[in-house]
């Protein structure tokens, strides 16, 4: 059996592959200690886009600046995706393999691929092999396979003398039974020794390995904490205590758990790695956890935005992350606008209030209540806000399909009518509202665009607040004034969003906007204190 820890390569994800030496040693001596085999130091690449640390090009002359324990061997990670391009594969391996494994500090190269690069992959083993190096190959995004591609596969890697054939639950969407299955496959044609690398969406990372020792699997993949993309893996913490008790070993976790203490634990509190329901539901539909690592890193995704964007990749399909998948995610109403009701009898010539989710509404209610007694604005409510007097708000607003599916009960109960794009929304919004009043205003969602018709309108996005003011602008109110739009801090995404919705609703030459609570917007700004009236 050989333990693997690859916490330096595949929690470099998080840190751009930047571990302090220090900490690196500290790391390799609890490794030894606690009964590891591998260490598996990061990536070996060619690639130089933006800074990264040693860890994700793991040279020969870094690696000799460590201080490794007798007995600890010593592995790197290349990317299939390297090998496999237009410049011949062994130019390449030269490249990045210019001392054979005598004058190496490096034991074992593991090759990562994807299903389609596989074959064309394979003849690398030849070239590592007769320069001495241990061969692995790490199979990704098998779990989603038919038994006849996973059987081909196992046949390919028989023709070639790869020292582990891994395979990893890419998606962290397997269970034990799935994991026994994909064996069973991949044993149909290969007899050599096999390895996993577990992902624990679903909090299954520890069960899926252990399964596979029971099936037979020798070399098993952990990392420190889980430390790595998304949900993280396996936890080294954890796995060596079960592998210490199979082999009848005593190890010291000392070291291991002072490491974790002093770095890995307090990264991981700040960055956040380790399974939670958006992961395990990415897991449970097969998409790729890269998506919930951005989303979840980005202000600008709230809750409902995250569980829609599961929603829309679950139909679209997400196991390949794609940038533009996942903004594509946010824009729900796409194709020509639908809408029955115009606001313009609504709103026509009067004042329109916008009132936000800020804490401005609320730490100026009864200035603003006082406003809207003397003025007789039409107030309008982004979603379920209620910190001023229910009897004093006109109507509410409200487009993001998970957003309202989240808040039907609320708005059951509230008394005002919604106004939402109530025929372009999915009938499982359109049920949990049943019975409320719905005015159907349309959008449709065009970058960089606001454009107003009497029944619907283009937005730049499907924000509220962008509904909101495309609401006043169809109905031609007199200004747009705006209260609890405090703002985020300065580097937050959303008050960026926010800012860049307001100026390109100014430029396409729509109504005044002005807020009458502090804000921190570039908006004109007024005191509601001097609109009470006498």
């Amino acid at each position: 059996m050989k333990l693997l820890d690859c916490t330096l390569r595949d929690g470099g994800y998080y840190n751009s592959w930047n571990f302090p030496l220090n900490v690196t040693n500290k790391y390799l001596e609890a490794m030894a200690s606690a009964g590891v085999d591998i260490v598996e130091l990061g990536l070996r690449s060619m690639i130089n886009k933006g800074f990264k640390g040693a860890s994700a090009y793991t040279t020969d002359s870094y690696i000799r600046t460590l201080t490794i324990p007798a007995g600890l061997s010593v592995a790197v990670m290349i990317n299939a995706t390297e090998i496999v391009g237009d410049e011949p594969q062994n130019d390449v391996l030269r490249k990045l393999f210019p001392n054979d494994a005598a004058t190496s500090p490096v034991d074992v190269v593991r090759i990562a691929c994807h299903v389609h690069e596989f074959v064309k992959a394979l003849p690398a083993c030849n070239w590592l092999k007769a320069r001495g190096y241990i061969v692995g190959f790490n199979l990704m995004q098998v779990a989603d396979r038919t038994q006849e591609e996973v059987e081909a596969l196992s046949l390919e890697a028989s023709k070639f003398p790869i020292d582990a054939l891994y395979f990893a639950d890419s998606m962290g969407s397997m269970d034990p039974g799935q994991t026994s299955q994909i064996i069973s496959w991949l044993r149909k044609h290969w007899r050599g020794a096999m390895g996993i690398h577990t992902h624990d969406n679903m909090g299954l990372a520890l069960s899926n390995t252990l399964q596979a020792v029971k099936d037979g699997v020798t070399w098993l993949d952990a990392t420190v904490t889980g430390m790595g993309r998304g949900p993280g893996n396996a936890r080294t913490e954890e796995l060596v205590i079960e592998v210490a008790d199979m082999r009848k070993q005593s190890i010291n976790m000392v070291p291991l758990m002072s490491v974790i203490r002093s770095y890995f634990q307090p990264l991981k509190n700040q960055c956040g790695w380790g399974s939670n329901p958006y992961y395990y539901l990415s897991g449970k539909y097969g998409i790729h956890p890269t998506y919930i690592q951005e989303m979840l890193g980005d202000s600008r995704y709230s809750e409902e935005d995250i569980l829609a964007a599961i929603n829309h990749l679950k139909v679209e399909g997400g196991k390949k992350f794609s940038f533009n998948a996942l903004d594509a995610t946010r824009h729900f109403y796409q194709g020509d606008a639908k809408g029955e009701w115009a606001p313009e009898s609504l709103i026509s010539g009067r004042e329109v209030l916008i009132l936000g989710a800020g804490p401005g509404v609320a730490e100026h209610k009864v200035a603003i209540e006082s406003y809207i007694a003397a003025r007789k604005p039409v107030v309008v409510a982004l979603n379920t806000q209620s910190a001023v007097a229910q009897n004093l708000i006109d109507v509410r607003v409200a487009c993001h399909p998970v957003r309202l599916l989240a808040d039907c009960e609320a708005h059951a109960a509230l008394p005002q009518p919604l106004i939402t794009p109530a025929s372009m929304l999915p009938t499982d919004v359109l049920e949990s509202l049943n019975g409320k009043k719905l005015l159907d205003f349309g959008l449709t969602v065009k970058a960089n665009t606001f454009s107003f018709a009497a029944t619907n309108a283009v937005l730049p996005n499907s924000l509220v607040i962008s509904y909101a003011l495309a609401l006043a602008t169809s109905g031609k109110a007199s200004r747009v004034l705006l209260a609890g739009f405090d703002g985020y801090g300065a580097d937050d995404p959303r008050t960026k969003e926010m800012q860049k919705v307001l100026e390109l609703y100014k430029d396409a030459n729509a109504l005044d906007v002005t807020s009458i609570t502090p804000t921190n917007y570039s908006v004109p700004t007024l005191s509601v204190y001097a609109m009470q009236g006498v």
